[in-house]
């Protein structure tokens, strides 16, 4: 350590541990080891942080085995589920592509189970959603009525 940053170690433990003391009542035999916690924390603070690897959970089941015709195993809890997105944001506070990131699964990976998927659009068929509408037919135009005149007058009747 250069000199200067030792100097300066020494005047930051000296200003955290007298104002520690002068608010705390601390015990005279506990001044050493106090300084020396706070020398050793403020001495760490240079050290590189040690790269801190989390390793992912192993899934609950495996991910080609997760994706049955009428349900969706969660990778993180094994629950069953038709529809895995709702799951998703209520239970683990993700999106459907954080979940996909977090286990390494592709775009296509899906989120509903496939009988379940295809329920719904036959549904949605039978009802008349997705169908562009039917061209209405060209009006025909409409033939102008010829305008009457003014009526003329009567003759005057002669008496």
């Amino acid at each position: 350590m250069t000199d200067v940053y030792q100097n300066s170690l020494v005047e930051l433990v000296a200003d955290i541990v007298s104002a520690h003391v002068s608010h705390n009542s601390v015990a005279v035999a506990d001044v050493p080891s106090l300084i020396q916690n706070v020398h050793d924390a403020l001495a760490g603070l240079d050290a590189p942080a040690a790269e801190s690897v989390v390793e992912k959970p192993e899934p609950a089941v495996s991910i080609r085995a997760s994706v049955k015709p009428d349900y969706i195993v969660d990778l993180f809890t094994g629950k069953k589920l038709k529809m895995l997105k709702r799951h998703l944001a209520t239970h683990h506070n993700m999106t459907p592509a954080e979940y996909r990131a977090y286990w390494n699964l592709p775009s296509d990976y899906p989120m509903v189970a496939p009988n379940y998927a295809a329920q719904r659009k036959e549904l949605a068929h039978k009802i008349g959603l997705g169908r562009k509408p039917k061209a209405a037919p060209e009006p025909a135009k409409p033939v102008k009525a010829t305008r009457k005149g003014r009526a003329k007058k009567a003759d005057p009747v002669e008496a």
